[in-house]
C-alpha cells in the first residue's frame, strides 16, 4: 500500500524508514554511483531529509520498503535551487503551487506496479493539496518509465550527454494518465484516496470535492 508520511513522523515507522533510506543508499550510491553521504547505519540522508519533507512510500506486505518519493514546496530550501539552478539557466522556481519533486527510489527487485503506485501517489498529492505542478531533475533512465505511464514532464533544461545527462522538468496533472496508472497499479480510485485520507486521520489538506476520477 502507499503511505504518506512527513519526516518527522518516520520514527513511527521505523522498519519502513530504516529500508527506505539503506535502499536509497543502495541505489544512489552502489548502483548509479552518485556522490552521497552514506551514515553509520548505511543510510542515505541529506539535509533535505531534515527539513520535515512528505514521502510518499510504497510498503510493502513485509512493512519493508517498496519504493519511495520525496517533496519539498519550493518555497523554502530545495535541491533545484541549491544544486541545479544551472539546468533552467538560472530562472528561479519558487510558488507554493509548485512543489519539488526528489529521490524516486526502488528496492532492488521491486513489482513493476511500484513505479506506478508511486506515480499515483504523486498525483494525489498534486490533487488533494491543490498543487498546479511538481518540478524535478530527472535523468534518460526516468524518462522510459514516465513515458509509459503517460507522464512526461515539459522539459525546461538540460545539461550533459548520455547516461551523464540531466533534465528538469515540470509535471502537471494529466487526467487521461489515471485510467492507465490505476490499472497498472491494480486498484480503483477510491482505494488510492482512502490510503491518502487514512495517513492523514481523515483530515488535514484533503480535497473534500468529488474526485474527478472514478
Amino acid at each position: 500500500m502507499l503511505r504518506y508520511i512527513y519526516g518527522n513522523d518516520l520514527p513511527k515507522f521505523r522498519e519502513l524508514a530504516n529500508t527506505m533510506f539503506q535502499d536509497r543508499a543502495d541505489q544512489f550510491s552502489r548502483r548509479l554511483n552518485w556522490h552521497v553521504t552514506i551514515d553509520g547505519s548505511g543510510h542515505e540522508r541529506d539535509e533535505y531529509d531534515d527539513m520535515n519533507p512528505l514521502y510518499v512510500i510504497w510498503e510493502q506486505s513485509d512493512g519493508t520498503h517498496g519504493g519511495s518519493m520525496r517533496f519539498l514546496p519550493t518555497l523554502g530550501p530545495n535541491m533545484i535551487e541549491d544544486h541545479f539552478s544551472h539546468l533552467c539557466d538560472g530562472v528561479k522556481i519558487e510558488s507554493p503551487l509548485i512543489w519539488e519533486c526528489t529521490r524516486f527510489c526502488l528496492t532492488p527487485g521491486a513489482e513493476s506496479r511500484v513505479s506506478a503506485a508511486l506515480v499515483l501517489g504523486a498525483g494525489e498529492v498534486m490533487e488533494n493539496y491543490y498543487l498546479s505542478h511538481f518540478a524535478g531533475v530527472f535523468d534518460p533512465r526516468m524518462q522510459r518509465i514516465y513515458r509509459l505511464l503517460g507522464v512526461e514532464p515539459d522539459v525546461i533544461g538540460t545539461d550533459g550527454e548520455g547516461p551523464d545527462e540531466l533534465g528538469i522538468g515540470l509535471w502537471e496533472m494529466n487526467r487521461q494518465a489515471w485510467p492507465k496508472i490505476l490499472n497498472r497499479v491494480g486498484i480503483s480510485r477510491q482505494t488510492s484516496l482512502n490510503w491518502f485520507h487514512t495517513a492523514f486521520g481523515g483530515i488535514g489538506p484533503i480535497n473534500i470535492l468529488k474526485p474527478h476520477y472514478a
